[in-house]
C-alpha cells in the first residue's frame, strides 16, 4: 500500500467537495428561484403563464442539451476546468438576468445561467467517484443532493423574506458575483483526482490496482454508454419524478397557492420549502438505506409508487392550506427524493472511466422532464383561463390548476415504469464484477 499523509488527504478531499458543493447549491437556487419571483417577473415583463413558463424553462432547455457534453467534458478535460468555466458563465448570466430590461434579455441571461451551471453537477458526481470509495457512494450521493437542495430551500422561504428588503434584480446580480468568486476558488483549489494532488488513487490506497484508463476516443466511449440499455431506466425515472417535481416546486407551486387560496408569497413559499426540504432529507435517507441494504431497485420502486399516489391525492382530495396540505407537499418531496439512486445505478452499470457520461445520461432525463413540464403546465393553465387578472397579472382557478396537475401524475407514472425496469446492482460495479468473473 503506498504511503501518504492521511490527514492531508482528508483536508484536500473535503476542501474540494466544499467548493463544488457551494457551486451546486447555486445551481439549485437558480433552478427554483422563479417560483418565488414569478409574480415579479410577470409584472415586470407583462407575461402570460405560457411566456413565464418558457422564460423559466430556458434554464432547462440548455441544461438538457448540455448534459451529454457535460459528461464528456468531465471524463476528458476533468472537473477543475469544467466547473471553473461553468461558474464563470453562470455568474455573468445571472448578472445579465438581474439587469435585463426586456423579456428577451432576461431569457438570454437565463440561458447563460443554465449553460454555466449545466456542467457543475456532473463534474461534482464525477469528482465523488474519484475521491470517495464505492461502498459509500450511495450515501455520498444522497448527502450531495441534500446539501445541493439547500439552494432550493434558500430559493423559497428565505428568498421570499429577502424580497421584502431587496428587489429580485439585486438578488440575482449578487448571486452572479458569488458564482464568479466560486470560479476563482475552483481554478485555485479543485483537483481532478487524488493523483493530481500528489496522492495515490483510492484503489491503490486499499492495495488494489488502479482502474483502467479510457482506451479509445471519447466519441466511441459515448456511443458505448448510450448503447448500454441498463442506464436508460434511470433516465425515465429522472424524467418523470425529478423533472416533474422540480417544475412544480421551481415554478408553479407558489402561484397555485397564491391564485387559488390567496396566500401571500411568503406563506405560499412555506409549502414549497417543505417540499424541497423533505426531498433534500429523503435523498440522504434513500442513499443511506440503499447502501445499508445493498439494494437499489426496491428503494426506488417504493419511492416512485408512493410519489404517484401523492400526486393523485393532491388532485382529488378536498384539501385547504393547513396540516393536510403541508402533509401532501411533504409527501411529494420525501417520496420524490428516491430519484437520487439513479446516479449510483448509472455508475454501477458502466466502466469507472466513463462514469461522468453515464451520470450525464440519467441526469438529462431530469432536465428534459422539467423543460417540457414548465411551459406545458403553463399552456394548460392558459388553455382554460377565464380571463381574470389583477394588477396586470393573470389569475387562474383551481379547475385550471387541477387540469394541469394531471400532467404531474402522468409524469409520475412514467417514473414508476422506469423504476420497474431498473437493474439491481447491489451497490457493486457490475462491469468490474463481470471482468473478475
Amino acid at each position: 500500500m503506498p504511503s501518504y499523509n492521511h490527514h492531508r488527504f482528508q483536508f484536500v478531499r473535503w476542501s474540494i467537495y466544499l467548493i463544488l458543493i457551494l457551486a451546486y447549491i447555486s445551481v439549485y437556487f437558480h433552478r427554483m428561484a422563479p417560483a418565488v419571483v414569478a409574480s415579479d417577473l410577470m409584472a415586470t415583463f407583462h407575461t402570460s403563464a405560457t411566456e413565464l413558463g418558457s422564460l423559466a424553462a430556458m434554464y432547462y432547455y440548455i441544461y438538457t442539451l448540455m448534459q451529454l457534453p457535460a459528461g464528456v467534458l468531465a471524463d476528458t478535460l476533468g472537473n477543475r476546468l469544467t466547473v471553473t468555466v461553468g461558474n464563470l458563465v453562470a455568474g455573468l448570466g445571472s448578472i445579465l438576468f438581474g439587469l435585463a430590461e426586456t423579456l428577451e434579455m432576461a431569457s438570454l441571461g437565463r440561458f447563460f445561467v443554465g449553460l454555466g451551471v449545466s456542467v457543475i453537477f456532473v463534474g461534482l458526481m464525477k469528482s465523488n467517484t474519484l475521491w470517495f470509495r464505492e461502498r459509500i457512494y450511495g450515501i455520498v450521493s444522497g448527502m450531495t443532493l441534500l446539501l445541493g437542495n439547500l439552494g432550493s430551500v434558500l430559493a423559497a422561504g428565505p428568498l421570499a423574506m429577502l424580497l421584502e428588503w431587496w428587489s429580485w434584480r439585486t438578488i440575482f446580480v449578487a448571486m452572479g458575483g458569488f458564482s464568479l468568486f466560486l470560479a476563482l476558488l475552483s481554478i485555485l483549489f479543485v483537483r481532478n483526482r487524488p493523483e493530481d494532488a500528489g496522492f495515490p488513487s483510492l484503489r491503490e490506497m486499499a492495495g488494489e490496482s488502479a482502474h483502467a484508463e479510457r482506451e479509445q476516443h471519447w466519441w466511441h466511449d459515448l456511443k458505448d454508454v448510450l448503447g448500454n440499455t441498463s442506464i436508460w431506466p434511470g433516465f425515465w425515472i429522472n424524467f418523470g419524478m425529478a423533472g416533474g417535481l422540480f417544475a412544480f416546486a421551481g415554478l408553479w407551486g407558489v402561484p397555485l397557492l397564491q391564485d387559488v387560496f390567496q396566500l401571500s408569497r411568503g406563506e405560499a413559499a412555506t409549502y414549497t420549502t417543505l417540499t424541497l426540504l423533505s426531498m433534500a432529507i429523503s435523498t440522504l435517507l434513500s442513499g443511506w438505506v440503499s447502501d445499508h441494504l445493498s439494494l437499489r431497485k426496491p428503494v426506488v420502486l417504493f419511492s416512485a409508487s408512493v410519489y404517484a399516489l401523492a400526486w393523485l391525492a393532491l388532485i382529488l382530495l378536498p384539501w385547504q392550506p393547513g396540516p393536510l396540505a403541508m402533509l401532501l407537499f411533504v409527501l411529494i418531496g420525501i417520496t420524490g427524493g428516491g430519484f437520487v439512486l439513479t446516479y449510483p445505478c448509472a455508475k454501477e452499470v458502466t466502466a469507472p472511466a466513463l462514469s461522468g457520461m453515464a451520470i450525464s445520461v440519467v441526469n438529462t432525463g431530469l432536465f428534459l422532464g422539467a423543460a417540457i413540464m414548465q411551459p406545458l403546465f403553463g399552456w394548460v393553465l392558459d388553455l382554460t383561463w377565464g380571463g381574470a387578472m389583477r394588477d396586470g397579472i393573470y389569475l387562474y382557478s383551481w379547475d385550471n390548476y387541477q387540469n394541469a396537475l394531471w400532467l404531474m401524475f402522468a409524469f409520475a407514472m412514467v417514473a414508476l415504469l422506469g423504476a420497474m425496469r431498473l437493474q439491481e446492482t447491489h451497490g457493486q460495479n457490475l462491469t468490474l464484477t463481470q471482468a473478475s468473473a
